[in-house]
């Protein structure tokens, strides 16, 4: 990347936005400020979506739905256009990631990749897939043919999150739409902008009025609208857990719409003294859980350490972690951005007065820095002598903040990893390929790493156990949540 360039883009003015109904840009009724986390100042505004907005939205998708002007069209047809989007996606790549730094935070190194170049891979993914999904035949009575269709569902309703709008969003949007569906999607409200961008490119492409449908706002207002609307006949969130339980009861209090849901985690990141390079193992954990500030769902929050090895890794993890410079995410030379908002921030800070309180032990950092910037900066923040009974190893911070805890044996390193209402992600650091197959075996979450954090494509599942979610996002299986089954009864 070119450091001129993204220079370049940060200094452009962004206009006021607006929603995008039945393919036009619609001026809001109200608006919101947009403040930027890297100084703090006001760079555009973006609509306050009211319920009247939604229902709106909510139309159009319904309409485009029942006229089959996307639901209808040949496989190929889709498939073509989203390919396009893929195309216009890597066309615009540092556009749109130095947009979704700007709003979000995130540094510029990490965010190429994982927003626009993630997002370019996933709708070529599930474009391809478009013409490669097939019904069944039934093994009937020769005197009875059974056919089993799969059918798109209709109007999905997608409630997205700040931390990686354009990946996580595309992780909803390209398999629902390979399927044929509609759509309604609110952005986080501070983080809308990539989004708003992606969807000029969106219609660009080809995508036919009312096919996506994008409005901004609080999802206190808009949220609600789209989780209590009957006309919507799914609804994807990632987020909290606090707003998930609020969905499903928005779901019963309407049409009991599906509702599949990614709700975080805490996940644990387990070293074993068999690792065979424990300055690896420190260098990973330290990317699992320092990147974008800590602001990652699967992130490696809970570092479980055997004990005959704790005092190397604690070494080697402190000093990795206060090796990372944190400062403008739009500067290459900075490994870690900024806390998305001053309200995360805040948040992050008193996780760490609460963890001092509850008598864990501050080895690294714990401070908010670069005040002069005007900017949400955060110190990479240590915590050993954690015990799975303190806040810091059950809550999720969602924030540059590790808890180190110690373990003896492989029993008790399970019994760890699995005292937490979540179930996500994990991490495991082992040489030992029986004892790596017995803790995947063991550990109750939707992905478990070996000898890596982080990484999995858009080919396998993201998946969340007990109150990490419901349904899966990524790969093939994701299709599922978008599609009817439909039997066809046939007498020969």
């Amino acid at each position: 990347m070119d450091q001129s360039k993204i220079d370049e883009l940060r200094q452009l003015e962004i206009a006021p936005q607006n929603h995008f109904i039945d393919g036009q840009w619609q001026t809001p009724r109200e608006e919101l400020e947009v403040t930027s986390p890297i100084d703090g100042k006001s760079i555009t505004t973006i609509g306050r979506a009211d319920t009247d907005e939604v229902n709106q939205a909510v139309a159009a998708a319904r309409r485009a739905f029942d006229d089959g002007r996307w639901s209808r069209m040949s496989p190929a047809g889709r498939k073509k256009i989203m390919h396009r989007i893929a195309d216009l996606i890597e066309a615009h790549a540092l556009e749109l990631a130095v947009l979704g730094v700007r709003d979000n935070g995130t540094e510029i190194g990490m965010a190429i990749k994982a927003e626009p170049g993630s997002a370019a891979g996933t709708f070529r993914f599930y474009a391809e897939a478009v013409d490669k999904i097939y019904g069944e035949i039934a093994p009937t009575a020769d005197s009875n043919l059974g056919l089993i269709q799969k059918e798109p569902i209709g109007v999905v309703g997608a409630i997205i999150p700040w931390n990686f709008p354009l990946m996580i969003g595309a992780w909803k949007l390209a398999p629902a739409l390979a399927a044929g569906n509609s759509i309604v999607l609110k952005p986080a409200e501070v983080a809308s902008l990539s989004w708003l961008k992606l969807t000029e490119l969106c219609a660009e492409a080809g995508l036919p009025d009312g096919v996506l449908n994008v409005v901004t706002g609080k999802g206190t207002v808009a949220g609600e609208a789209m989780g209590l609307h009957p006309e919507i006949d799914v609804l994807v969130f990632t987020g909290s857990g606090f707003v998930g339980r609020k969905l499903l009861e928005y779901s019963a209090r309407s049409n009991l719409k599906r509702v599949y849901l990614e709700l975080g985690g805490k996940s644990p990141n387990i070293v074993f003294d068999d690792a065979k390079n424990v300055e690896a193992a420190a260098i990973g954990a330290v990317n699992g859980i320092f990147r974008n500030s800590g602001q990652v769902c699967v992130a490696g929050s809970r570092i479980l350490v055997q004990r005959s090895i704790k005092d190397q890794f604690l070494e080697a993890f402190v000093k990795h972690s206060e090796a990372l410079k944190v400062g403008d995410p739009l500067d290459l030379a900075n490994d870690v951005g900024a806390v998305t908002s001053t309200t995360q921030l805040a948040q992050n800070l008193a996780h760490v007065d609460k963890a001092k309180i509850e008598g864990a032990s501050l080895l690294s950092g714990g401070n908010q820095i670069n005040q002069s910037s005007g900017g949400n900066y955060m110190e990479p923040t240590v915590f050993a002598d954690v015990k799975a009974s303190m806040s810091l190893a059950q809550e999720e911070v969602f924030g540059p903040v590790a808890a180190i805890l110690d373990f003896d044996d492989e029993a008790e390193a399970i019994r760890l990893a699995n005292d937490s209402v979540y179930g996500l992600a994990a991490g495991v650091w082992t040489a030992d390929l029986s004892r790596a197959h017995r803790m995947i075996r063991s550990i109750r979450s939707g992905v478990v790493h070996v000898n890596c954090y982080g990484g999995p494509d858009v080919t396998v599942p993201l998946t969340g156990f007990k109150q990490s979610g419901n349904g899966s996002d990524k790969s093939l299986h994701a299709m599922d949540k978008y599609t009817d089954l439909k039997t066809a009864w046939i007498q020969l």
